[in-house]
């Protein structure tokens, strides 16, 4: 199985941007990666801000799958993600949800032990370990690994984890895939715009989709489908991850439109992911029956 080094990562997704590494559909690569501070905060934490604010967010990558292109999708399992260190956090002025509450910049460093964050010494949280940043490269301009879009990008996504496959739109050839920004634990919304990152290596197998022409990614994972959307007005990415399931649905059902709306606010959850983002990023979430149902699984 080839390994990609987190020394080979991104900032930005670009057309542009040289091949790290070159895969078969169908192949299996172990991606290594940084947390979302490139590894710059040490033991401790505090107040010091002292982290380099341009380094954040970087993607390990890009990857070439050989036969993508555009007007496919790319299919990306998400097999395993292994934790390799403990989680760093930071907040602060300005950040966040919360941000007008706060002065100056608050970093903390949180043990990863077993399956816990230590946050403190009372509390220990759950590990559900996620990729934040996952995503190809878009036709037009480069666009930086903290932002989301029809891309994937910065979706920060609890739901994708292990045993998920994600479906991003293909635009340009060899699709230049990477990921990065792993989570130990992360909420819905991130509203403190971090979650516990920490650096992983994530194993994901490709498959070229060919012909599965999407506008956005959208993944299923063993109890959901869902649809992914980014925008400045949350309301608008909620109508744009609703309209994508009408359309990925509507082909394999003869219901109308009015029927589908009706189903549709019967059985899917519309889901916020990142809150906080330059641009905020929901899910609109059906049960997997309901997909199987449409596709005769």
């Amino acid at each position: 199985m080839q390994k990609l080094s987190c020394e080979n990562h991104i900032f930005s997704f670009s057309k542009d941007e040289p091949p790290a590494l070159r895969a078969k559909s169908g192949e299996a690569v172990r991606i290594e990666t940084m947390d979302c501070f490139s590894n710059q905060l040490g033991a401790g934490h505090g107040r010091t801000g002292a982290f380099d604010w341009d380094r954040v967010n970087p993607a390990t990558g890009p990857v070439f799958v050989e036969g993508a292109e555009p007007g496919d999708a790319l299919k990306v399992d998400i097999e395993k993600i292994e934790l390799a260190g403990d989680g760093a956090m930071a907040t602060g002025e300005g950040l966040g949800v919360l941000g007008h509450k706060m002065k100056g910049i608050y970093e903390k460093i949180v043990p990863i032990h077993e399956d816990e964050a230590v946050f403190n010494d009372r509390i220990r949280i759950p590990l559900n370990k996620m990729v934040g940043v996952i995503g190809v490269a878009p036709a037009g301009d480069p666009v930086p690994c903290g932002r989301a879009g029809s891309h994937g990008g910065n979706m920060d996504n609890r739901r994708i984890a292990e045993k998920t496959s994600v479906y991003l739109p293909v635009a340009v050839p060899g699709a230049l895939f990477a990921l990065g920004d792993i989570h130990s634990v992360m909420g819905d919304g991130e509203i403190g715009v971090t979650g516990v990152e920490t650096p992983a290596v994530v194993t994901v197998r490709f498959e070229v989709v060919k012909g599965m022409d999407i506008s956005n990614p959208f993944i299923e994972t063993d109890d959901i489908v869902a649809t992914v959307a980014s925008h400045e007005d949350i309301e608008k990415a909620i109508a744009i991850a609703v309209e994508d399931m009408e359309r990925l649905l509507a082909d394999e059902t003869p219901m109308e439109t009015p029927e589908m709306a009706m189903l549709l606010s019967a059985v899917g959850n519309v889901e916020v992911c990142q809150a906080v983002g330059p641009l905020k990023t929901v899910r609109f979430a059906v049960p997997l029956w309901i997909y199987y149902i449409f596709f005769d699984r």
